[in-house]
C-alpha cells in the first residue's frame, strides 16, 4: 500500500524494491483495488505488483488482493458491499493483475452491515465458479460472520487487525478458530501502523528485549506475531527496502516462551498512542448507495 499512496517512491524504484524482495524469497504480496491516490487511481497498486511479478511463474507467486471499499472524491476510504459492486471489483482486479490466470486470493475487504453476508459473497462464489478467483478470504469479519461466509464459499484466510494495540483476535476466538480450521490469519497493520511503528523503541519492554536479541524493535514484533500462532502470516508494509528486509529477517528470529510472555504482558497503559486519529482506527464510513 505504501508504494501507491502519498509520498510513494517513483515507479521504477518501487518495482526495484518488489523485485529485490522476490530475489530474497518473498512469494506472497498483499494489495487491494483501492490502494492509490484517490478514486482516480483505482487498481494502481495491483498493476504495480503485477508488473513486478510478471516474469515469475504464476504458480510460484501468490498475489492477494481485496475489494469491498471505494474512495470518495476527498480520498476517504468507504465501505461498499453492494453485490453488483463486488462482482465488478473482482472483474476489474482480474484485469489489473494481468487477466490471464485466476486471482490467487481475493479477499472481501470489509463487511457492509447493510447487506447479508450471503448476499455479498454470492457474487464472489460466482467469480470462483467462472475462474476469475482461485481462493477467497475475508477481512475485518467477526467470528460469526466468518462462519456465515464459509456456508457460501470456501474461505482460506482472515485478514483482521492484530498488533500490540489491537489483540482482539486472541480474545474473540478468531485466532483459535483459524488454527482449528486451517485458515491463514493475515494481521493487517502488524506494527501498529506508520504512526506507531517508528515509536516502538519508546516501549521499555520492547526496547530492552530488542537490545538483548540485538535486533530492531520492528523485527522483534514480527517475530512475536510468528510465535503466537502457526496460522499467522504478517504483512508488514514500508516504502524503504531496508525496513522491509529487516522485517523479513524476523522469519529466522525464534522467541522462546518467556520472551513471548514478556511482550504478552504489555497493557494499553504501557504503549504510546497515536499523535492523530486515523480513518482505519475504526470501521470506515459507509459509501452512499
Amino acid at each position: 500500500m505504501a508504494l501507491s499512496l502519498a509520498g510513494r517512491p517513483p515507479e521504477a524504484q518501487s518495482l526495484q524494491i518488489l523485485r529485490r524482495l522476490l530475489q530474497e524469497g518473498v512469494r506472497f504480496f498483499d494489495t487491494a483495488d483501492t490502494y492509490g491516490l484517490g478514486p482516480g487511481e483505482l487498481h494502481h497498486n495491483e498493476r504495480l505488483v503485477a508488473k513486478a511479478v510478471a516474469e515469475q511463474p504464476p504458480a510460484q507467486v501468490w498475489v492477494a488482493t481485496k475489494g469491498g471499499t471505494v474512495r470518495s472524491a476527498a480520498g476517504e476510504w468507504q465501505i461498499d458491499g453492494a453485490p453488483e459492486r463486488l462482482y465488478r471489483a473482482i472483474c476489474e482486479s482480474y484485469e489489473a493483475l494481468g487477466g490471464k490466470v485466476p486471482i490467487p486470493l481475493w479477499q472481501h475487504h470489509w463487511p457492509d452491515p447493510r447487506y447479508a453476508i450471503r448476499a455479498m459473497l454470492q457474487p464472489v462464489r460466482r467469480a470462483v465458479d467462472e475462474g476469475l478467483v482461485r481462493f477467497v478470504g475475508v477481512g475485518n469479519y467477526s467470528l460469526d460472520q466468518i462462519r456465515q461466509a464459509r456456508d457460501v464459499v470456501d474461505i482460506v484466510s482472515v485478514q483482521n487487525q492484530y498488533n500490540l494495540w489491537h489483540r482482539e483476535a486472541e480474545q474473540d476466538g478468531i485466532l483459535a478458530y483459524c488454527e482449528e480450521h486451517a485458515l491463514v490469519f493475515l494481521p493487517w497493520r502488524p506494527l501498529g501502523g506508520l504512526g506507531l511503528a517508528h515509536r516502538l523503541d519508546e516501549i521499555p519492554a520492547v526496547a530492552k528485549l530488542a537490545a538483548e536479541r540485538e535486533v530492531s524493535p520492528q523485527r522483534l514484533l514480527i517475530a512475536w506475531q510468528l510465535a503466537k500462532s502457526p496460522c499467522i502470516l504478517p504483512i508488514p508494509g514500508a516504502r524503504r527496502l531496508d525496513h522491509l528486509l529487516d522485517c523479513l529477517a524476523a522469519a529466522t528470529l525464534t522467541l522462546d516462551r518467556r520472551e513471548v510472555a514478556r511482550l504478552d504482558a504489555l497493557t494499553p497503559a504501557d504503549l504510546p498512542r497515536r499523535a492523530r486519529s486515523s480513518a482505519w482506527e475504526q470501521r470506515p464510513p459507509l459509501a452512499s448507495r
